[in-house]
């Protein structure tokens, strides 16, 4: 049973992935990070020394707390937030327990380099569709929810990439990582190289696959996500506003994966006069 103050695995992994989902913060110390360098997915990591003056950082947001086996240093920040007037919980059991639960972790290894902010940085071709709007929401909801996207022109990205120090995604070109890989997409590659294989992600992922790459037999649903995602960027003219209706499309279309698969929708229940 749970401790005041306190939040269980199970209860936190629904939480992740959803829109107002509470931010975490990983405060374990680089020893006991490095004993299992993996992420809970979305968290950021915080010295819990200091956590007096980055805490104004969350001040409005509900926060659950991380360290390695969820004692002292996630209780203690955890009270330090609380009386700093932002509501925390400390995750049970810490990161030990997620990962015992069997729960997805990223891979810190996997992540590019993170600026002074602390954020990462990628870069993609601009007028996104599909793959270039379904990574960003990933990233941005699984793996690093600050990261920053930058949209160029398709023959600007490996330089953009190599001058701003940026993860290049989803274009053609020797050496690139994240990009399709044989009859798998960008989306693919994201959800198996950053440990995110839920069977939600998974359902998601097919859906992309079918949208992205002409293949609207893999899901019942990919010819509508393309439709959705193709009225979208003759709505938008502007990349990052593009991007941010498309997270709201995509948080609808995880939820539906991971909640509504098997709800149904008729109309009229029962036929007048029946």
């Amino acid at each position: 049973m749970s401790s005041i103050n306190t939040i269980p695995p199970d209860k936190l992994a629904r939480l992740i992935g959803r829109p107002d989902s509470p931010v975490l913060i990983d405060v374990q110390t680089n020893e006991d990070f490095s004993f299992d360098p993996r992420l809970i997915p979305g968290s950021v990591r915080r010295p819990a020394r200091f956590v007096s003056e980055w805490a104004s950082e969350f001040a409005g947001r509900s926060a659950v707390v991380i360290c390695q086996k969820g004692l002292k240093l996630s209780q203690g920040v955890t009270a330090w937030l609380r009386h700093l007037g932002i509501s925390a919980d400390a995750l049970d059991g810490g990161a030990l327990g997620w990962a015992k639960a069997g729960l997805p972790m990223v891979p810190e290894v996997k992540l590019p380099p993170r600026d002074a902010q602390g954020r990462t940085i990628w870069v993609t071709r601009a007028r996104p569709k599909v793959d270039r709007i379904a990574c960003p929401w990933l990233i941005r909801r699984f793996v690093d929810p600050t990261a920053v996207f930058l949209f160029v022109t398709p023959s600007e990205v490996i330089g953009v990439a190599d001058r701003f120090e940026a993860a290049p995604f989803d274009i053609e070109g020797e050496g690139i990582f994240w990009s399709h890989r044989g009859e798998r997409c960008t989306f693919d590659i994201m959800v198996e190289e950053f440990g995110l294989t839920t069977e939600p992600l998974l359902r998601l992922a097919t859906i992309v696959r079918g949208a992205d790459t002409a293949r609207p037999d893999l899901a019942p649903e990919a010819p509508g996500l393309l439709a959705a995602s193709l009225g979208l960027s003759r709505m938008y003219s502007d990349d990052l506003q593009q991007l941010e209706a498309g997270m709201a499309l995509y948080d609808a279309f995880y939820r539906w994966c991971r909640d509504a698969t098997g709800e149904t929708h008729n109309w009229p229940a029962k036929k007048s006069g029946a």
